[in-house]
């Protein structure tokens, strides 16, 4: 049965038709022409058409978002050249390294972009992250947006963790096998977690196809879809967060139109960004040594750099705790940061208060002693194992020194709130910062400070 349009139906429909196109063309300044309104209604679902001021200014956010976009799409450009060449068999992907590096013209340089690339954008977004905490952008009605970051960032680890892999070097091999072989002290499901990363119980030809698959066909996906929901979200919450003066309203400040103001801007850090890439990555090669071989393990095997705090970590810590127990109770409070009850919202302002700020320069100096005192205690002075061997390792090595870590840090941390009298932000800043300065010394010691059988070496005496 055909369904009709009657005259009374379709004089107003098409009147409306017509009357939407004109509105929509009027305020792309366009005469008229549905067509050009176009790039600019996709635009604006990423971008509100104006933004206060203060949002334009370069120091106000260091265009730490856009930068991490840009270098987004020089990698997926680059990791679709390198897919053209590259085999995902142990037999043939070294070998297809190496044509990449010296057969192939600019090969060399493609891969080095994509190699640096990766490397700086998981920097990029850790700076990104800071940058969101420290000027309170993740209050209402960011909060959701605070979690969305935080998937997205977990999706950039995941993809640098799955295409380390790919070289089939020695570093690459003994990097993902360290990892992997993390999970092997989850209770329970370590097993089972291990077989499922690795595509079996040790790293071969199956790992090396599937972390191939993911990287250049899930993540990718992933990171597209979540990325855009978070400039979308962006977007929706009128922009980055900006500080209101006393007595201000939102509807009240002065805005300026994102294009050209803001588009302009973005494209000069864009091409900044893009030229120091390509610079930098025509100055120094990406590494690869020699091909995987399964019987010689290097001495240090480390584990990736972004997750060399963890393998620190396990050198102090039982495994239990190291790999499970610490890692999901941090990234469960960073994902409830947005969630908890704060005295005020006071967002778009750098530490909050200067109260802030010198409570910041205490957590970060406390941090940096209580991290280096436990590494330094831990090798040369007191090992809770060999001191307490009528406990189990579990509560020896795991249980105790974290209590006594956490019991000392939680003093430190109330009487430095008692002597700023510190509201609930100031607080819960200190903390951020007195963990994430820990992650970092654990970090760097694991990454320069450690040689052969992992001892503490300096790193020029390696």
């Amino acid at each position: 049965m055909k369904s009709k349009i009657t005259p009374s139906v379709a004089g107003p429909l098409f009147k409306r038709i017509g009357q939407s196109v004109r509105r929509g063309s009027n305020r792309a300044g366009t005469s008229g022409d549905p067509g050009k309104y176009l790039p600019k209604t996709m635009l604006f679902h990423f971008r509100p058409r104006r933004v206060p001021e203060e949002a334009v200014r370069f120091t106000h956010t260091w265009g730490l978002g856009g930068m991490a976009f840009v270098l987004i799409m020089l990698l997926f450009g680059t990791g679709l050249l390198l897919k053209l060449v590259y085999k995902p068999f142990p037999d043939m992907a070294y070998d297809s390294i190496l044509m990449i590096q010296h057969e192939i013209r600019f090969g060399l340089w493609v891969r080095n972009v994509h190699h640096w690339s990766a490397n700086i954008l998981v920097i990029i977004l850790f700076l990104h992250m800071q940058r969101v905490f420290f000027t309170g952008g993740f209050h209402h009605p960011r909060q959701f947006n605070w979690v969305i970051g935080m998937v997205l960032f977990l999706l950039i680890l995941a993809s640098n963790f799955t295409g380390y892999l790919l070289p089939w070097d020695q570093l690459a091999y003994w990097a993902i096998t360290i990892s992997t072989g993390m999970l092997d002290y989850v209770p329970f499901l370590g097993g089972w977690l291990q077989a499922v990363i690795r595509g079996g119980t040790e790293i071969g030809p199956a790992s090396l196809l599937l972390f191939f698959a993911v990287h250049t066909a899930v993540l990718p996906a992933g990171i597209c879809m979540v990325g855009l929901f978070h400039f979308w979200r962006v977007r929706k919450a009128g922009g980055v967060v900006v500080p209101l003066v006393p007595d201000e309203e939102e509807a009240e400040r002065r805005r300026t139109p994102v294009f050209p103001d803001l588009l302009l801007r973005e494209l000069v850090v864009a091409l900044v960004v893009v030229a120091f890439v390509l610079i930098f990555s025509a100055l120094i090669n990406a590494p690869l040594d020699m091909k995987a071989n399964p019987g010689l393990s290097p001495n240090p095997a480390k584990a990736p750099w972004f997750f060399i705090g963890l393998q620190e970590l396990l050198l102090h810590v039982h495994p239990v705790f190291s790999v499970l127990v610490i890692p999901v109770l941090l990234s469960g409070g960073l994902l409830l940061v947005p969630y908890i009850n704060y005295a005020s919202n006071r967002g778009g302002i750098w530490f909050y208060s200067e109260n802030g700020r010198r409570m910041g320069i205490y957590a970060v100096a406390a941090a940096v002693l209580f991290t280096a005192a436990g590494i330094l205690g831990d090798a040369f002075f007191f090992d809770f194992t060999t001191a307490l061997p009528m406990l189990p390792p579990v509560v020896g090595s795991g249980l105790l020194p974290v209590i006594i870590f956490t019991g000392a840090a939680a003093v430190f941390l109330m009487a430095l709130k008692r002597r700023f009298s510190a509201d609930s932000n100031e607080a819960v800043q200190s903390l951020y910062i007195f963990l994430m300065v820990m992650y970092v010394v654990l970090t760097i010691t694991c990454l320069w400070f450690r040689g052969t059988d992992m001892a503490l070496a300096w790193p020029w005496g390696k």
